[in-house]
């Protein structure tokens, strides 16, 4: 059995509550860079109508919130 390609968390985190990692041990190997980027988090407060208004943008734009606030921190930051 190998270890499926997939995109989705959700996906992935039900293969791994049903498989043990040791099963795939001969897939694995060992990562030389770092495989998770850090980022610094700022928290926003948002009214709920705020919050609806922009879960609605970001859903017409096919994106997620968080992605739409950073573009939107880029452009700003940017001087556009």
């Amino acid at each position: 059995m190998k270890i499926p390609k997939m995109d989705s968390i959700e996906e992935l985190a039900r293969f791994w509550d049903s498989h043990d990692m040791t099963d795939f041990a001969e897939d694995m190997e060992e990562s030389k860079s770092s495989v998770f980027r850090r980022s610094d988090v700022v928290r926003v407060p948002l009214t709920p109508a705020e919050h609806e208004a922009l879960r609605r943008l970001a859903a017409t734009r096919g994106v997620d919130e968080a992605v739409l606030v950073h573009q939107w921190v880029q452009e700003k930051l940017r001087g556009s």
